[in-house]
């Protein structure tokens, strides 16, 4: 299937048009017998990413509910996929004689810079200029929003970045060993974010990476648990999608935001895929 360009429409893709597409996809991957990296598995996610950026009015919560679980598996293979990618491309990075020059290597890193400078510019614009302490749950093999924000935006302040993976984090630990400085600010911890409790009342500001919490009922529990020992007044940062970037990553509505004060949103229509929700745990 020919990949469809922005420049192939005059304004927006159909959404009946663009779900045949994505379905076709959907079809397509489900039928690999890998999603580790190959030619065919880019092709077909760069196909997918493509597509699902393109300008539409699509809203997911108007599927009926085959094409819902449809979406479901696709967010499930997409998010395998982009563990398998960040495996590979992090062991790879990890080998290096000085790894934390090489992230450019990782086919996604300029997205990742562009998606942390937007989260930096949101959080300095909502008064988080020097956090002490960061927390960044769901790290992966490639932490590459913690470090991009601690080499360019955050020079002083600590990251503890938290994923069940031990072979993610071991991987993670190997490629910020490589600069020293970086070492001493940036921890990683194999730990479920549902274990995590008080220790999270430590963090000036918690970012929530997109694929924590792959449905909604697993989302509601973890933001329930992140809200109940966040300390007062702390920060916490959320990644969601709208409109057809929704077949990608799974949705935070704000209604799900139960118990916080939303002080930001932001929705990117560039090639930039997640969206930003920036709520404060309020103060009594």
């Amino acid at each position: 299937m020919a990949s469809l360009q922005i420049s192939d429409l005059e304004t927006e893709i159909p959404s009946d048009l663009l779900v045949s597409r994505v379905m076709q996809l959907h079809a397509s991957i489900s039928k690999l017998e890998s999603l580790r990296p190959s030619k065919q598995v880019n092709t077909l996610f760069t196909q997918l990413v493509n597509l699902c950026t393109l300008p539409c009015s699509i809203d997911v919560k108007d599927l009926p509910q085959e094409l819902q679980a449809k979406r479901e598996s696709l967010i499930i293979l997409c998010g395998q996929a982009e563990g398998l990618l960040e495996l590979e491309f992090s062991s790879f990075i990890a080998k290096t004689p000085k790894a934390i020059n090489d992230l450019n290597l990782f086919p996604y890193y300029d997205n990742y810079v562009k998606l942390a400078n937007l989260e930096h510019k949101i959080l300095v614009k909502n008064g988080v200029l020097k956090p002490k302490n960061v927390a960044f749950v769901g790290s992966g093999p490639m932490p590459l929003t913690s470090l991009v924000l601690a080499m360019n935006h955050m020079k002083f302040t600590h990251f503890d970045n938290y994923d069940f993976d031990e072979k993610a984090n071991s991987l993670a630990r190997k490629i910020v060993a490589s600069d020293v400085e970086l070492e001493k600010r940036m921890k990683f911890v194999t730990k479920d974010v549902m274990e995590v409790k008080e220790k999270l009342g430590e963090y000036d500001c918690i970012f929530l990476a997109a694929l924590v919490g792959m449905n909604k009922e697993k989302k509601v529990k973890v933001l329930g648990n992140v809200r109940k020992y966040m300390k007062e007044g702390g920060i916490l940062l959320v990644r969601s999608v709208k409109g057809p970037r929704a077949f990608l990553y799974p949705v935070v509505e704000e209604r799900e935001l139960v118990g916080f004060e939303v002080l930001d949103i932001f929705h990117p229509t560039d090639e930039v895929v997640n969206s930003i929700i920036l709520v404060r745990k309020p103060i009594f």
